[in-house]
């Protein structure tokens, strides 16, 4: 079953990251998939030359240049599929007349409907939340899913290369290292992490606690200004994106994710999938995949001293504690592995195929 698969961001966050991993994993599960992306951006720059893809402009929204030429592919290359990702993509994914296609818009927040996604035939939300939303937006229940997403498994990192990583960033072989990331933007609340480090008390007399800080952004200025004025620029590393964080998360202790809007929250699936505990705001995203307490420890969103709390709490729980957390968010984890995600969007497509067209391909 050939699918499509288009997205018309420039950006590396959740939604975009996820896009390129489920194209490769439909591509390594012996599907034809096309993607069709914006030519010389950073998202075509990260596929494996095994992955078919295509290029357009998606300039903006009104690009009706870019709708025309999409059309046209979708005519000529006849999938049986179209799934489009986020706003862009999917207000100018328009099927040809009599077309064989059926189109899915995969959401991964709360977005606009009208005139944006209204149009597909389908709509999939990779939480409850989001399809509970769209319900409410007037779109037909019958028509829209829920499917999560999933995490790739962790490389092998030797412990060398974390060696080197601790040294290069001028870690006391004795910190305890506290790991965020993301982009430096507002919703995901850095700033309040950044705060709650000033508050934090350490732990124990011998021990630093360092915030290793990766992303980068439009706020990523104002939020090193602000370690500065609340004197614990020592005690932050911004290390900037990393296209493979994977070493950082074998160099933390424990994770946080600090947003203060987080639809799903992708890279609380990726710390468990690398061993780390997490503290997380109660935000959208943390409330559905976190049990408290048993998973991973809740604190309120955009509440500094409620989350200095909880890490002095996490830092302090025992080896045996931290497992805990950590054991239980691996069974989280298996539920958005990356075997059942796949089937289940491929058993969807079939699906929404029969649905229409009362057959699967």
């Amino acid at each position: 079953m050939k699918t499509f698969h288009i997205i018309g961001s420039n950006d590396l966050g959740g939604a975009e990251n996820f896009f390129i991993r489920m194209v490769e994993a439909l591509t390594n599960a012996g599907h034809e998939t096309i993607a069709v992306t914006r030519g010389g951006g950073p998202i075509a720059k990260l596929f494996s030359p095994k992955v078919q893809q295509l290029h357009l402009p998606f300039a903006s929204k009104w690009d009706y240049w870019t709708q025309w030429q999409l059309s046209h592919l979708i005519k000529k290359h006849q999938p049986a599929i179209v799934q489009s990702y986020m706003s862009r993509a999917t207000r100018l994914t328009r099927l040809p007349k009599n077309s064989s296609a059926v189109h899915i818009a995969r959401l991964g927040g709360y977005y606009t409907i009208s005139g944006y996604y209204d149009h597909a035939d389908a709509w999939v939300g990779n939480t409850r939340d989001i399809c509970d939303y769209l319900v409410k937006q007037g779109l037909p229940v019958e028509r829209i899913f829920h499917i999560g997403n999933f995490v790739p498994r962790p490389r092998d990192v030797s412990i060398d290369e974390v060696s080197k990583l601790r040294n290069s960033l001028q870690l006391p072989d004795n910190a305890r290292i506290i790991f965020a990331l993301g982009r430096m933007i507002e919703k995901k609340g850095f700033q309040d992490l950044i705060e709650a480090i000033s508050m934090l008390a350490r732990p124990y007399a011998d021990q630093p606690v360092i915030l290793v800080l990766a992303g980068d952004g439009t706020e990523r200025s104002k939020y090193e200004a602000l370690a500065q004025r609340l004197d614990v620029a020592e005690k932050i590393r911004f290390v900037g994106w990393q296209t493979d964080p994977i070493p950082f998360f074998k160099l933390a202790d424990v994770f946080v994710c600090p947003s203060r809007h987080e639809p799903l929250g992708n890279i609380l699936l990726e710390a468990w999938t690398n061993g780390l505990p997490i503290l997380s705001t109660s935000n959208e995203g943390a409330q559905e995949l976190i049990e408290p307490n048993r998973n991973a420890l809740l604190v309120p969103v955009a509440d500094p001293k409620a989350m200095a709390e909880g890490l002095a709490r996490l830092l302090s729980l025992s080896r045996l504690e931290l497992q805990s957390l950590v054991d239980e968010g691996y069974k989280t984890v298996n539920i958005h592995s990356e075997e059942a995600v796949v089937k289940a969007y491929i058993e969807l497509y079939s699906k929404l195929r029969q649905m229409k067209f009362g057959k699967e391909n």
